[in-house]
């Protein structure tokens, strides 16, 4: 059992996700109020940013399917929409920041054009008022020049400044939850940092929620109100950002913990843990991380835990603490 949210903005129990009879993500729940950040952690193969996808439906169905589980976006249950209805609500409630900028991006079409669509396609405005919108968007994200720039080609564009635009058609019709799947893949540390503190101005601005699925527990860390721990699909701890690396419980967020720099004296090699992410159809039995465990017990091969403990919920036989 997990902590509740009164009122939450966003609210995934029970989530299943399948191709054929393979889970993909199995058993997920997640909350999110409005104004507050949720950071989703855990190593590549672990189901993250499949999660994030099955918020907005963008999973192709088939091959994907949507087992069990419910969506619910304030009043809207995401999963019982038809696709017309889905691309009304995408950018109007609930929008993406994606890893790659520039794929995500038409590199024919310039940056205005791009973003203008975004804003005719949700607001009754006329073209020089989505020209107008999108000058005052690229000039809130911090893109110099931004009447200029709506001229340009993702081409013509830095790496830092795409992940701008991409922030920007994100926000431009103040959608009610932002998912920002490593927002800063690629990016050097400065354009890093400003990128963050960008997105976390915003939301405390405008009250959006924010999901933030990233590797870096450092960036968690400074930013994140609660995190949820993932791995094999399934979400293994969850907490407050301070209790969480205060005091991890299950054994992988306790791994993953002490491969952070901060955690290791100056100079030390860094820990790495040992083996990788099991693909789905081929998850051991138990508990997923018990192969790769240093204190395994009886009950760890053998039948899988259940998530439990409010506030502070973890999925283990032998937590840490």
């Amino acid at each position: 059992m997990t902590d509740t949210i009164a009122a939450p903005l966003l609210s995934i129990d029970n989530l299943t996700i399948s191709v054929g009879s393979s889970a993909i993500v199995e058993d997920v729940s997640l909350q999110i109020g409005a104004g507050e950040m949720l950071g989703l952690v855990g190593e590549s193969g672990c189901g993250k940013s499949v999660t994030a996808l099955s918020i907005m439906r963008l999973l192709p169905e088939p091959p994907m399917q949507y087992r069990s589980g419910t969506i619910r976006l304030g009043e809207l249950d995401m999963l019982a929409l038809s696709e017309k209805q889905l691309r009304a609500i995408r950018g109007e409630d609930v929008a993406m920041i994606f890893q790659e900028p520039m794929t995500s991006l038409n590199p024919v079409l310039s940056i205005g054009d791009q973003l203008r669509e975004m804003i005719l396609l949700h607001r009754k405005v006329s073209n020089q008022e989505a020209s107008t919108r999108a000058a005052q968007l690229l000039d809130r994200v911090g893109i110099p020049s931004a009447r200029t720039a709506l001229d340009r080609y993702p081409h013509q564009l830095s790496g830092g400044q795409r992940q701008r635009v991409m922030i920007a058609m994100a926000l431009a019709c103040d959608p009610r939850l932002l998912i920002a799947d490593e927002p800063t893949t690629a990016l050097d540390v400065t354009v890093q940092a400003q990128i963050l503190d960008l997105i976390d101005d915003l939301r405390r601005e405008t009250g959006m929620a924010v999901l933030l699925i990233t590797h870096d527990l450092g960036v968690v860390s400074q930013y994140c109100d609660r995190v949820a721990v993932m791995y094999g699909g399934r979400i293994v701890e969850q907490a407050a950002a301070a209790e969480l690396f205060a005091n991890p419980r299950h054994r992988y967020t306790e791994a993953l913990l002490a491969t952070i720099p901060a955690s290791n004296p100056p100079g030390t090699r860094l820990p790495a843990i040992s083996g990788t992410v099991p693909p789905p159809g081929n998850r051991p039995a138990g508990c997923s991380f018990h192969p790769r465990c240093h204190a395994v017990i009886e009950p760890c091969t053998t039948t899988l835990p259940r998530l439990e403990g409010i506030p502070h919920a973890t999925r283990c036989w032998n937590p840490a603490s």
